[in-house]
């Protein structure tokens, strides 16, 4: 692997997103657990070649979100194990030297953690102000507009005590207010919890949403029209977020994070925290790495993934960010996550090899989501086994469909659950031909061509530290751009055509890989691009 002197682990490593759930079932009850991972920690180390993982919530949960809204957040779901579990996972990938980044959630809890059991128990409970409470209107109506981003009014009236909670997602996830020191100081313990124990960083979860406007004031409806790289939201849309989240105060919480994490971070183990940030805006977007690049090692760069799928839109994602980065600060990169339709059901079989090419080789840290080396598809579900909150309420908007069984082989369950067990989400009924072991025997699967690609950036300067740059003049349909160093320019040529395309080359080169898998060697000053064909070419 190539030693990348001078940058810190998370600007070279490739990070694989896990949702545990769904990865390994080992006790046979359906859901994937701990045991699994670990189980499975080979396969991510030396069969595909990752160098870290994120670990989704695997907290104690009454699932209304699954994992996301939390009872205890220093502890693990007796369902997926325990926190020797956790450690014995930690451990081991250590052992492989791979990093471990786990889910922090801020903005909320469960109804049913003891924190908010104990808030609405009446008004003058000691917990009352660790949520964010407030009385109805004169009509009875709820205290402003504000939406939950699953639908609906975003406050719940409680029955016992007159007031309304706010939520900003399920009515089981009331949010926390970060207005309250006492409610920092026992969310940053949390933080202090799992850094103790050794975890490499955090993705803190729905980060821009942790604080709002402290004088409730009405959102303002939206009349502009959708950004091109925004995913849509239904009724959510209708409204500017302008009070609900972001509001500016929340830097100070993330300048208290880095400070934490800072101190917790080793020459040899630095600490990192990247952020759950839905922002388009760039210059908004940068203020998460903080005026000093002192709050967020990195915000989530989520452009790519509501995109329109155009060499055009995509090439102003990539020129977007690298414009507005600050001095120092490193970018980065996501096409897919457990909230967002898989990959190659959103553009293709071979659009997907495409976009993976474009992933793993642009200038910053890549985020590749469980399955997608493989062309997973959305699952389909009937009405009784929608188990997503946001799905019932609205099927188009559901995220089963991300989250079905990682399909590991031919056997029942596609090998993630034991014959005869009911996995809590359908496999995808492709897992017969659609699997790891299938894959891993065709040399021109989506899984090799994702490993060779893992390989040539494990051992390129160029592709983990070399400089961007566009390049220009290629034909209509085609987007392509450079990655260098002193001693080495890369040229990546992606065709999102039907049909070939011809591209100038400023120098004939070498063909490292192709989207097809199927040729390499030396090719002249003009590049013929099949129909839908991505090449890594080293020029020279």
């Amino acid at each position: 692997m190539f030693d990348a002197p001078g940058q810190l682990w998370w600007q070279h490593a490739v990070i694989y997103q896990v949702y545990p759930r769904s990865f390994q079932d080992t006790n046979n009850d359906g859901i994937g657990d701990l045991n699994g991972v670990l189980q499975r920690l080979d396969y991510l180390s030396e069969t595909l070649g990752v160098d870290a993982i994120w670990l989704s919530p695997f907290y104690p949960s009454p699932d209304a979100d699954f994992g996301y809204d939390i009872t205890d957040f220093k502890a693990v779901d007796p369902r997926l194990g325990t926190l020797e579990t956790f450690d014995a996972l930690l451990s081991e990938i250590h052992a492989r030297r791979m990093k471990l980044i786990i889910d922090l959630i801020v903005t909320y809890t469960s109804d049913q953690h003891p924190w908010f059991v104990e808030a609405r128990r009446s008004r003058q409970s000691a917990k009352r102000d660790w949520y964010m409470w407030a009385s109805p209107k004169q009509s009875g109506a709820p205290p402003n507009n504000w939406q939950s981003a699953f639908g609906g009014s975003g406050w719940e009236l409680d029955a016992t005590t007159g007031q309304y909670y706010y939520h900003s997602f399920t009515k089981h996830q009331p949010d926390l207010n970060w207005r309250n020191p006492e409610v920092r100081e026992a969310m940053l313990d949390v933080a202090r919890f799992w850094l103790a124990r050794g975890v490499d960083g955090f993705r803190i979860d729905a980060a821009h949403w942790i604080l709002k406007d402290p004088d409730l004031r009405d959102n303002p409806p939206n009349t502009a029209p959708r950004s091109p790289v925004a995913r849509a939201l239904g009724e959510y849309d209708s409204q500017l977020h302008l009070y609900d989240k972001g509001h500016s105060d929340c830097h100070e919480v993330f300048r208290a994070y880095r400070q934490l994490i800072d101190s917790y971070s080793t020459a040899d183990q630095p600490r990192f925290a990247v952020g759950e940030i839905h922002i388009f805006d760039w210059q908004e977007w940068v203020k998460f790495y903080g005026e000093r690049l002192d709050e967020l090692h990195m915000p989530y760069n989520f452009g790519l993934v509501g995109a329109a799928w155009q060499p055009e839109v995509v090439r102003g994602v990539v020129e977007g960010m690298e414009r507005a980065l600050p001095a120092g600060a490193w970018g980065n990169y996501v096409l897919g996550n457990h909230d967002e339709p898989r990959l190659a059901s959103r553009l293709g079989a071979e659009q997907a090899r495409l976009a993976t090419l474009l992933l793993l080789t642009l200038r910053g840290t890549p985020t590749l989501y469980y399955g997608d080396e493989i062309g997973m598809l959305n699952g389909e579900f009937t009405p009784d086994q929608i188990r997503d909150p946001w799905g019932k309420n609205n099927p188009l908007f559901g995220r089963d469909p991300a989250r079905t069984p990682m399909q590991w082989d031919a056997s029942p369950n596609g090998g993630f659950c034991a014959e005869g067990v009911a996995a809590w989400l359908p496999a995808n009924p492709d897992y017969a031909t659609r699997n790891v072991e299938a894959q891993l025997a065709d040399p021109r699967s989506m899984l090799n061509f994702t490993r060779h690609l893992l390989r040539l950036r494990q051992n390129s300067r160029t592709l983990q530290q070399g400089a961007y740059r566009t390049l220009e003049g290629a034909p209509q349909g085609c987007y392509a751009y450079y990655r260098t160093t002193a001693g080495e320019r890369l040229v990546v040529a992606l065709n999102f055509n039907g049909r070939e395309q011809v591209l100038p080359l400023p120098s004939g080169g070498r063909v490292l890989i192709s989207t097809h898998m199927d040729r390499g060697g030396r090719t002249e000053r003009e590049l013929r691009l099949r129909a839908h064909e991505g090449c890594l070419i080293a020029l020279g």
